[in-house]
């Protein structure tokens, strides 16, 4: 008998609700945090462009910062980075 639950499942899996990615926080699967030296960070935004999850918060057009919760952790941003300002940390180590 087939589990209730995927019954309820569109054919193919596929995700109909626009936006619903906001509610998985995937930022748990991460194994090394970036982390963003402000001295050499030139604001280009280069970090916010080519970041798969949009875990770079921008205010005032400035970098500001990571939304760790949906952060996985690819270092995506730092290898992009022309300024050399985003250094991969390993998790849980200060």
């Amino acid at each position: 008998m087939a589990n209730e639950g995927s019954s309820s499942l569109p054919a193919g899996g596929m995700i109909i609700e626009p936006g619903s990615s906001k509610r998985y926080k995937t930022g748990e699967w991460r194994s090394e945090r970036p982390e963003v030296d402000k001295e050499k960070c030139t604001n280009c935004l280069t970090c916010w462009i080519y970041c798969p999850d949009n875990s770079i918060v921008v205010e005032n057009e400035k970098m500001v910062g990571f939304k760790y919760s949906h952060c996985k952790g690819c270092g995506i941003c730092a290898n992009q980075c022309p300024a050399k300002a985003i250094t991969m940390k390993e998790e849980g180590v200060e």
